[in-house]
């Protein structure tokens, strides 16, 4: 069985299990936020992080990395943890994080910039200082913008690899 599994935060830089094949993409109709809370990665319970989930968001594109993962070793891991507007691939398969705190206790919802900047920057876990995700996260989306522009330009391969 082959799956494709769609990245929007760190697994955009590190896919953590191994994949037969990486492309960019994006899916339309969602938009990335910092409401999920990290108690285990980027944050302690005590003082958790903020990291990346997917809401809802009309006319919006989300943009990140599509893995293709064969072999039920790598399917068992993954699932743990051109100028078209239609998608290249569908059937692709998204974490997205429930809004209901009741069935996901990490999640910490929407709050002022301010206070999502404080708690950011003060939070550390076992994976290292959640501000370090919030730059590596910005790294990334800058290289797929790169990678799409060059795309565009007809330097690269059409699945987002410069030549």
């Amino acid at each position: 069985m082959v799956l494709w599994v769609f990245g929007y935060g760190s697994l955009i830089w590190k896919a953590g299990f191994h994949y037969d094949e990486r492309r960019v993409g994006f899916i339309k109709g969602y938009r990335r936020f910092f409401h999920q809370g990290s108690t285990d990665h980027r944050g302690t319970p005590a003082n958790p992080g903020r990291t990346v989930t997917l809401e809802p968001h009309d006319g919006h594109t989300c943009w990140g990395v599509a893995y293709r993962v064969s072999g039920q070793e790598a399917e068992d891991i993954a699932l743990s943890d051109e100028d078209s507007t239609e998608p290249a691939i569908s059937g692709v398969l998204v974490y997205i994080a429930s809004t209901d705190k009741k069935s996901n206790k990490n999640y910490l919802g929407p709050a002022p910039l301010e206070m999502m900047a404080h708690q950011i920057v003060g939070a550390v876990g076992p994976s290292g200082p959640n501000i370090e995700y919030l730059f590596q996260l910005e790294a990334a989306l800058l290289e797929i913008v790169r990678k799409e522009l060059t795309c565009k330009d007809g330097d690269a391969t059409s699945n987002g690899d410069a030549e």
